[in-house]
């Protein structure tokens, strides 16, 4: 068993020690995926990926960690606390302007996180992405974890409990469903 599932096992179980034993552990690795998602942003961007952590952190329960099933476990729930960080800041940022049409999104657009993508995009690619999960929740887990995350497919497949292979089957029809899908959606 790893530090990190020996800890999380302790904080579910109400240590107050754990929590601070987690941070640390998962620190370096959660700050490598928020500087992989951060390097996907416009240039000019003012939030950092070590603010991304922090607020993340902050989400996900800060000192007061709850009950995580495991490690896959916790990085799912980091992966959608840092989405929803991103498409809350996209909001707020895209509120301030809300001019013209919005581009359509091409398949190749919809990509892993190290690609550029400006705030009404995302902002459409998270509608999409809300719709897909609800069709198929698994697959949208699959697609926070690649494109938000930057995980890899071994990774992500891990977390997933799922095998590599099937996590390349899934991706790619997530891909389609969601290219389908931002080809559908109405100009902001």
């Amino acid at each position: 068993m790893s530090d990190m599932t020996t800890i999380l096992e302790r904080a579910g179980q109400g240590d107050p020690l754990a929590a601070a034993e987690l941070l640390p552990v998962v620190y370096d690795e959660l700050r490598r995926l928020a500087a992989q998602k951060m390097a996907s942003e416009l240039p000019g961007q003012t939030l950092q990926p070590t603010a991304l952590v922090h607020e993340a952190w902050l989400r996900l329960g800060g000192d007061a960690q709850p009950a995580w099933k495991n490690r896959g476990h916790f990085f799912a729930a980091a992966a959608e606390a840092m989405r929803r960080i991103l498409v809350e800041r996209a909001r707020r940022r895209t509120a301030l302007k809300r001019g013209g049409g919005i581009p359509a999104v091409s398949l190749a657009e919809v990509e892993v996180a190290l690609e550029i993508v400006d705030d009404e995009r995302l902002l459409q690619l998270n509608e999409a992405l809300e719709k897909l999960c609800a069709v198929n929740p698994r697959k949208g887990e699959l697609v926070k974890l690649r494109y938000f995350v930057g995980l890899s497919f071994e990774d992500a497949a891990s977390v997933l409990s799922i095998a590599v292979p099937t996590a390349k089957q899934w991706w790619a029809h997530a891909r389609a469903w969601l290219a389908v899908e931002l080809r559908e959606a109405p100009a902001r």
